[in-house]
């Protein structure tokens, strides 16, 4: 997983409540492609009309948001199913954070175990930085010292501490765990003496 300490770039205004996963990403997606191949199906049932042609009302095809790298969004962002291939799509797309006022809860967890930053901001907030996004203003995101920035407006954001350690560090769950492998490896030495039977199974390729 990449780490994350600050991320500058563009932001697409996206400013609409409850946008599910399967808006996102939808599932036939994920089962015809690998995940690195995802970034043009991200959001495709509001970037696309019926016909398959680009529907120019989409800030997301808009010249000046085409790059986009962080996507303000509305409440209650990634709601639905727990399909972690919304996430795979976004960060697939060149988005490497989302501002929301609220998140659904799976999606906002499987955020941090792939790489990609979802912050917390008050809609008033959120709608300061969509209008100075659409003045072309940049935004700069600093996860050292948790503010978002325009080139007028400092915001700060709240983020557990752990997880804020975890993305400057480019860390899943598994990798931090695996930062405590010698402690593990002390303790089933430790175990084994113990409790030398509930070993057993494993010796005996059991278990």
């Amino acid at each position: 997983m990449d780490k994350v300490t600050s991320i500058v770039g563009i932001a697409a205004p996206l400013l609409r409540s409850n946008i599910d996963t399967d808006t996102v990403i939808r599932i036939e997606r994920l089962t015809e492609h690998a995940r690195h191949e995802l970034g043009p199906y991200a959001l495709e049932a509001l970037r696309f009309r019926q016909d398959g042609s680009e529907d120019p009302a989409c800030v997301l095809n808009q010249r000046a948001f085409r790059d986009a790298s962080i996507l303000l969004a509305g409440d209650n962002f990634g709601c639905g199913s727990s399909r972690e291939g919304a996430v795979w799509a976004l960060l697939a797309a060149g988005i490497r954070c989302v501002v929301a006022e609220s998140f659904g809860e799976i999606f906002y967890n499987n955020c941090f175990q792939n790489g990609l930053f979802p912050i917390r901001l008050s809609a008033e907030d959120i709608r300061t930085f969509a209008d100075h996004a659409q003045a072309g203003h940049i935004l700069e995101i600093d996860l050292r010292m948790q503010t978002i920035r325009s080139e007028t407006e400092v915001r700060p954001f709240a983020i557990d501490t752990n997880r804020r350690e975890a993305l400057l560090e480019g860390l899943d769950d598994i990798s931090r765990t695996l930062k405590s492998e010698d402690l593990i490896s002390q303790w089933q030495a430790e175990d084994r003496l113990r409790r030398p039977w509930v070993w057993e199974p494993v010796r005996l390729g059991l278990a």
